[in-house]
């Protein structure tokens, strides 16, 4: 548990409703937004934050507890970019990546256009914990609320997640940051075989950016 970062977050935009929208709201409810300075996170209605689906998109993934997935896709958005680091594809089963903007339908949302890299660092409040993973895929659709299943059982490690079965309580919040965040080919330990390997190699960077939001 990263115990400053849960401080942070879980106190930025911890209640109410989104003043600085940054999206219109999509199929669950929840929209982007821009309330707290230098981030971007997802903010459900009622108060609340988002849900967390399981994805399973990217290299082996029909593999593992992703076998049951009825519509992993067998790569992520930015396969262009990650194969420059080593590896085929992202892997759900071992990188902690968030599902983070929406295409190809309206509402539309591109974290892009609001200054954030592909790959770039991201935070997870989820359980009463922090961990990190990167911007990783992008849905096709109109629901929001989405993570590898690697990033899904660090928060849920008692839950039972597989391909076919997410956390259905909008109690998880996401943030990602604009900018240069980055970890690029030499920043993050791409060929990590354990989730726990790929996370740590993004801690240092992870605890950084949170550390830059305002008090």
């Amino acid at each position: 548990m990263h115990s400053s970062a849960l401080f942070t977050l879980a106190t930025l935009g911890a209640s109410g409703t989104c003043s600085k929208k940054l999206s219109s709201a999509f199929s669950g409810g929840a929209v982007y937004c821009g309330d707290i300075p230098n981030a971007i996170f997802l903010k459900g209605k009622s108060g609340n934050y988002d849900n967390m689906d399981v994805d399973c998109d990217g290299a082996n993934n029909s593999g593992g507890d992703c076998a049951n997935d009825p519509s992993g896709q067998g790569r992520t958005s930015f396969v262009d970019t990650v194969k420059k680091y080593g590896i085929e594809d992202l892997d759900a089963n071992i990188h902690p990546y968030v599902v983070f903007g929406n295409e190809g339908h309206s509402p539309s949302f591109n974290p892009g256009s609001h200054g954030m890299e592909p790959l770039s660092v991201m935070a997870v409040v989820c359980n009463n914990q922090v961990f990190y993973g990167v911007w990783g895929d992008t849905n096709g659709g109109t629901s929001t609320g989405e993570a590898s299943l690697a990033l899904g059982k660090l928060c849920f490690p008692k839950d039972g997640l597989t391909g076919d079965n997410g956390h259905g309580p909008t109690d998880v919040l996401y943030i990602g940051f604009p900018g240069s965040k980055a970890p690029g080919k030499t920043g993050a330990n791409w060929k990590a075989k354990k989730t726990a390997d790929f996370e740590a190699s993004i801690k240092a960077l992870g605890d950084k950016l949170v550390a830059g939001l305002p008090a």
